[in-house]
């Protein structure tokens, strides 16, 4: 059973990620087989070559992930997490929509595509989560 009742109701829960928050990230799409969260590009996701840092194109798949996984089961972690980095982005915006592909008794697994406003492929991410009992 799904947690949340409305995309509102998820994005209020989900302000309280302060490093999301933090990094721009917002959800625009929830529902039980995907959610899509994006982010602005700013000066300070860049690396000091000028491009976009690894960790903030993983830190946006792994909030699309987290998103889905926490909606279908809370609490939900990841355990294992598989990237593949395709092109470097050139836009001014990052979208990652998260997919199910199982969810199982005790795990979950989606497959992340991260792409960017010019319509560029940037990441391929695969994440195993691992359902937590509820506290």
């Amino acid at each position: 059973m799904a947690k949340f009742h409305s995309l509102e109701e998820a994005q209020a829960y989900f302000q309280g990620d302060r490093f999301a928050s933090g990094n721009g990230i917002t959800l625009e799409a929830l529902s039980e087989e995907r959610s899509a969260a994006g982010m602005v590009l700013r000066d300070d996701h860049r690396n000091a070559l000028g491009g976009v840092m690894g960790g903030a194109i993983f830190t946006l798949a792994d909030f699309a992930s987290a998103a889905l996984t926490n909606h279908l089961h809370s609490p939900t972690v990841a355990q294992q997490v598989s990237i593949n980095y395709l092109n470097g982005a050139k836009g001014s915006r990052l979208t990652a929509v998260a997919e199910l592909v199982k969810n199982g008794r005790s795990s979950m697994v989606t497959e992340v595509r991260v792409t960017d406003d010019l319509g560029r492929d940037i990441a391929l991410m695969t994440f195993t989560s691992f359902k937590l009992s509820a506290p």
